[in-house]
């Protein structure tokens, strides 16, 4: 089966098959043929019409034989190149049906080992998307369940006349209501970034990034103030094509992160152009963060710690929001760490003017 091998195309596989198959018939007929023929005529004197008739009679004999042989040949072979599209067309079943197939190995080659590769890759894809979906619907049942448990308490106790109401007791009920309206409309800002609504929405413009960064932290100034005492700001001016709301925000999620999290007394901010790109990097010390796991902070609902409260601003979900922007932007966010020390970069493509 090396001619196989050597052949690279479904379509040349099946070419060459039905060629040899058509040979092999030929050869085995003509070859049965010529040879009986001369037995005939040479040890056994037949000539004429009756050396016609036998050599008739062999042909179909032979020709049947022939068929058999090539039909056999041709159906292990072609099973063997369509093997793989069967188990295929098994494992598509299996995830139609909700279960997660395991990965597909083959010796198949070509077209047909393209396919396998990218139908594991789809399959890992969606088991994977999947997963994020339930953990999603899981940490979404999680933040919401806090609130509405206090809600649901002491509208039961209120009536049940167990207490009375009162200015502070409605704040309270308030506040939890406002939370559950934030993280609501959070997951409704995240789709919406991850779904390109924005683009739609929101009309994306020529921005001097350096002089939107430069309004979030003057934005964020008292709060620094209270926790870091050097705070150092450098950044070159730059023209990008984006959506200054969207980028606002990814700077205030950044700053409040920082803030939330601070062990330190200084915050560096730097903004640089490389290799047609902006580059924006927050340098600061925080609380640790094992690096091999620094890429899970942009998940939603991601927090360093499990045991960790809620606190009532956020809801573990600016940075995922953060890197949702970001990628509409078509630039990256990242975080370099060495466990305390910490570096959020973004980099976005420069457009004409600046370049």
């Amino acid at each position: 089966m090396w001619v196989f091998r050597k052949l690279s195309n479904l379509l040349s596989k099946l070419i060459a098959l039905n060629s040899i198959v058509i040979l092999l018939v030929i050869l085995l007929a003509a070859l049965s043929v010529t040879d009986y023929a001369c037995y005939l005529v040479n040890s056994q004197q037949v000539t004429g019409k009756e050396l016609v008739k036998t050599l008739n009679g062999f042909l179909w004999k032979v020709s049947i034989l022939a068929f058999i042989i090539a039909g056999l040949f041709h159906y292990f072979t072609v099973k063997k190149i369509v093997d793989p599209i069967k188990h295929l067309t098994i494992v598509a079943k299996e995830i139609k049906e909700g279960k997660t197939p395991s990965r597909i190995e083959s010796s198949a080659t070509g077209e047909i080992k393209v396919l396998i590769e990218n139908f594991n890759l789809m399959s890992e894809t969606l088991s994977s998307v999947q997963e994020q979906k339930e953990e999603m619907l899981k940490d979404i049942a999680h933040e919401l369940r806090t609130p509405l448990t206090n809600i649901n308490g002491y509208l039961e106790a209120l009536q049940n006349k167990v207490i009375d109401g009162n200015s502070k007791l409605f704040g309270s009920l308030l506040e939890e209501s406002r939370r559950i309206t934030r993280i609501v409309e959070l997951i409704t800002e995240l789709n919406s970034w991850n779904n390109g609504i924005y683009f739609l929405e929101k009309q994306f413009d020529l921005v001097k990034i350096n002089k939107v960064l430069s309004e979030s932290l003057t934005a964020f100034q008292l709060k620094l103030q209270n926790q870091i005492t050097d705070i150092r700001f450098h950044v070159e001016d730059a023209v990008v094509l984006g959506n200054r709301d969207g980028l606002m925000q990814v700077f205030t999620n950044i700053l409040q992160n920082i803030l939330d999290y601070n062990t330190g007394t200084f915050l560096k901010i730097n903004g640089e152009i490389k290799n047609n790109l902006y580059i924006i990097t927050f340098t600061h010390s925080g609380q640790f963060i094992d690096p091999n796991k620094k890429a899970m902070i942009f998940e939603r609902f991601y927090r360093l710690e499990e045991s960790r409260s809620t606190k009532s601003e956020g809801a573990g979900l600016g940075l995922a929001i953060s890197q949702s922007i970001i990628t509409a932007h078509n630039g990256s966010i990242g975080l370099d760490t060495d466990g305390t020390h910490h570096t959020f970069w973004i980099d976005f493509p420069l457009h004409p003017l600046t370049q």
